[in-house]
């Protein structure tokens, strides 16, 4: 039995032409191709018409949108309420009301400027209850949530908190220890607004609309 193992002979000029051939398509998907998706270059026009470019523009667009994360500073007993010298107010030994605020819940969407901070709080009775819940949009925020007693005092300066962090998203809950206004105080150290999603319940009434 014999075996048919024959395969075509190319001759040098066909071995030269199909050479040639891979040669110039390599060159041509190259410019075409990988140069607009890449390097962003399109000669031709024809990496814009077949959608390559936008590979490029799309790279370079998170590239722009990336934010970098700035340095926090470790947290201390320092940072936790107002200095010991200073006395809470009368106010804050008052009794707790007969009735607490009615109960609600709401979602509050609040927009932190780049470099600066912000504060958002809210009003509750002594011993009013409250769950909260926030997260950012992006980066890390630092954050004081804490109490003021509600005083005719102005200057008082007197204040409890409740949670010192550096966080981009928190959930908790809280008992006011007085009446007064209770809340968050947000700080961007980013250079982009950052946006905060706060979620609330229990017994509070809005004082920022």
């Amino acid at each position: 039995m014999t075996t048919n193992n024959s395969q075509p002979n190319l001759t040098s000029s066909q071995i030269i032409k199909a050479t040639v051939i891979a040669l110039l398509t390599a060159s041509i998907l190259a410019i075409v191709a990988v140069l607009p998706a890449e390097y962003g270059k399109d000669y031709t026009g024809l990496g814009k018409v077949l959608g390559f470019s936008k590979l490029h523009q799309s790279e370079d667009k998170s590239k722009e949108t990336e934010i970098v994360t700035p340095s926090f500073k470790e947290l201390t007993l320092n940072n936790v309420g107002s200095a010991p010298e200073v006395p809470m107010p009368i106010e804050g030994k008052n009794s707790a009301p007969s009735k607490q605020y009615v109960a609600r819940k709401d979602s509050i969407t609040i927009t932190i400027p780049a470099g600066k901070g912000l504060e958002y709080k809210i009003a509750v009775l002594k011993y009013g209850q409250v769950k909260y819940a926030w997260k950012t949009n992006k980066g890390i925020l630092f954050v004081d949530m804490h109490g003021d007693v509600k005083t005719a005092d102005t200057k008082s300066g007197y204040f409890e908190s409740y949670t010192v962090a550096n966080s981009n998203n928190m959930a908790g809950s809280f008992i006011a220890p007085y009446e007064g206004k209770h809340g968050w105080y947000f700080k961007n150290k980013y250079s982009t607004d950052i946006q905060v999603t706060l979620n609330l319940t229990g017994e509070y009434q809005l004082i920022n609309k």
